[in-house]
């Protein structure tokens, strides 16, 4: 008998989101699920790790499990205490919003994929575009089960994963997947500044995302067009097209 694919399941908008409760659902179909996630919501904390307080774990039942942590913090902790086996995937989200172009870097989403890359489990981070806590996720359903078993059957290669960003349309609108790049763009930020009611000044962070790429083979034109985008990334952060050039450069002087 073949043994089911071990399946982590992280997130970072919380373990009692609707997002992680539907990739939960699809992965059941899949192989056997362990969720480990924030007992909070987590969202645009990048790839915090904590190292000043201590880490406190809850099993809510015999598969799924919050942590006081951040989403690195959840997969450190899925593979180091909780799990007894490395797993054969790792899939965070289903994020509710965005976390294409740019926002990879800020995503509590795509760092819990990332640090599963990290320890060596092909992992795909999963966004939708829509805030809302009561989002639908069903017309993307049979799409993040295709690209999941995908990576189980195909793999990865190493220290790459998967950034996926599913529009905001009804399962007919939605076209099809289209492999991307990360689009050139950046937030415009503006802080909205307050007063308390004893004097003290306080500030919102505000902005709005403005995308300067006009190709279209990004994960913005893709999702604009009606697109599930998926967009391998890398945790190499090296340019390693500017090594030969800083070689060039006197450091003698």
């Amino acid at each position: 008998m073949t043994k089911k694919p071990l399946i982590l399941v992280i997130n970072d908008d919380g373990i009692t989101a609707p997002g992680i409760i539907a990739l939960t659902e699809i992965m059941k179909s899949i192989g056997d699920v362990v969720v480990v996630a924030p007992n909070s919501p987590q969202s645009g904390m990048g790839h915090a790790i904590t190292i000043n307080s201590t880490l406190h774990i809850e099993k809510i039942s015999n598969f799924q499990y919050s942590c006081s942590g951040t989403p690195a913090d959840c997969v450190k902790i899925a593979v180091n205490e909780i799990l007894d086996r490395k797993p054969d995937l790792c899939v965070s989200g289903i994020n509710h919003g965005s976390n294409s172009s740019i926002n990879v870097i800020y995503s509590g989403t795509m760092s819990a994929a990332i640090e599963a890359g990290i320890e060596g489990i092909p992992a795909i981070g999963f966004s939708h575009l829509n805030h809302k806590w009561d989002a639908n996720f069903n017309a993307a359903k049979t799409h993040v089960k295709t690209i999941a078993k995908n990576v189980l059957e195909n793999g990865l290669t190493q220290g790459v994963v998967l950034n996926v960003n599913i529009p905001n349309l009804n399962e007919n609108a939605i076209k099809g997947i289209k492999i991307c790049r990360q689009a050139k763009g950046n937030w415009k930020e503006e802080f909205d500044k307050r007063q308390t009611p004893q004097g003290k000044d306080y500030y919102w962070l505000t902005g709005k995302f403005e995308n300067y790429d006009n190709g279209e083979d990004t994960d913005e034109w893709a999702l604009k067009n009606g697109y599930i985008s998926v967009v391998p990334v890398q945790f190499d952060l090296t340019a390693h097209h500017c090594i030969q050039q800083l070689n060039s450069w006197n450091f003698n002087a």
